[in-house]
């Protein structure tokens, strides 16, 4: 459980390439999310052609960066898409994409099947339509279901269905693993972050403190539900959950954004945690020589949690997660397991008040196609 100690820090160093680099291809997108992290909709007239993406590709290739999560805005409204995606593992780079599941039709899932070094994850946010639509936009939860039902037609393989965990959600956490237990699916938990449109929303769809101990112990009784270490401030109430248990921002990860920014994390796309951009130099250079990651991979302060016991287990929390609700990033998470977060934002007397950058939202979501 958790990653050993050197292991730990020599990835708080950073290392020569990201573990995991997050590429959203597109802010287009026909849904609108109300916790979408991008604040995604309308496409910017500015992202990457076709030539630039593939030679990003070559250039993540030549890095020997073993994969790429590709997500969006919903990926599959590129109309190179697949280009670029079979351009990728042409180049022997995994793609892991995310996607709401509407452009995914027969064709088009058997279509990915007979791609090599290719993972999905649809997006959904409840066990039901009704809990899931009120997030997702109405009839997103049964396009959604579509998509993995052409999936398994197409047999694709163990697909993965990506949940983020909210206050109306988490009592359908046997739900989840049921449906994906299903479709022969794997279930991917991932933390709501107050990022993007999330920060209009974050406060009543949060999990209360006792909904978030409901969800340790589920996941310590479950090492196989993936997480991408979205929950390691939870790991203060006891055995760490699995995974390095640390905020890896322009350590281990970063994200590239669909005009070439490229971003400490996926969770900050915010001009304060703007390292460079990949036009410009390149995203090796960025990586390497942004002045922003070298001081990211300094060694850290626990800060106000100096004095709590449990700081090696959660490390203080989530980047993101303080940013975005006027905290300082020595100070506690915001969602800390011992109200530490919650005395800090009391005594600051803050606001959610940083906007997120830039923000590509549309007031209306396309319609969703009935196919």
């Amino acid at each position: 459980m958790g990653a050993d100690t050197s292991l730990r820090n020599r990835f708080e160093r950073g290392l020569a390439a990201p573990i995991c680099l997050t590429w959203e291809l597109t802010y287009a997108c026909n849904l609108a999310c109300t916790h979408c992290l991008s604040s995604s909709g309308r496409r910017d007239p500015n992202e990457l052609t076709t030539a630039q993406a593939k030679a990003l590709i070559d250039e993540i290739a030549a890095m020997q960066i073993f994969y790429v999560n590709i997500g969006g805005g919903e990926p599959m409204m590129r109309r190179d898409f697949f280009e670029l995606v079979e351009h990728a593992v042409a180049q022997h780079v995994g793609v892991k994409f995310s996607t709401n599941g509407t452009r995914i039709d027969a064709a088009a899932a058997q279509r990915l099947a007979g791609i090599d070094y290719l993972d999905i994850q649809v997006s959904i946010d409840g066990a039901d339509a009704e809990t899931s639509d009120r997030i997702r936009g109405v009839g997103s939860y049964k396009a959604a279901r579509r998509a993995m039902d052409h999936l398994a037609d197409a047999r694709f393989g163990p697909f993965k269905i990506s949940v983020v965990m909210t206050r109306d959600n988490i009592a359908q956490l046997d739900a989840f693993e049921r449906l994906a237990a299903h479709y022969g699916a794997q279930l991917r938990l991932t933390r709501l972050r107050p990022s993007g449109r999330g920060v209009d929303v974050w406060e009543s769809l949060r999990p209360t403190s006792a909904q978030n101990r409901e969800l340790y112990h589920w996941l310590l009784e479950r090492p196989h539900v993936l997480t991408g270490d979205s929950f390691f401030h939870l790991s203060a109430l006891g055995d760490p959950l699995d995974g390095l248990n640390l905020c890896g921002a322009g350590r281990v990860v970063c994200l590239i954004d669909p005009v070439g920014e490229v971003y400490a994390c996926p969770f900050v796309i915010h001009d304060e945690f703007r390292a460079g951009n990949v036009r410009d130099q390149g995203f090796g250079a960025v990586w390497r020589e942004s002045e922003l990651f070298k001081s990211l991979r300094e060694p850290g302060s626990a800060g106000a949690c100096s004095s709590c016991g449990s700081y090696d287990a959660c490390r203080g929390g989530c980047m993101a997660a303080k940013f975005f609700t006027g905290l300082e990033l020595t100070d506690p998470d915001p969602e800390c397991v011992f109200g530490h977060g919650e005395t800090a934002l009391a005594k600051k007397r803050v606001v959610l008040r940083r906007v997120p950058s830039p923000d590509h939202s549309r007031r209306v979501a396309v319609a969703i196609s009935s196919r």
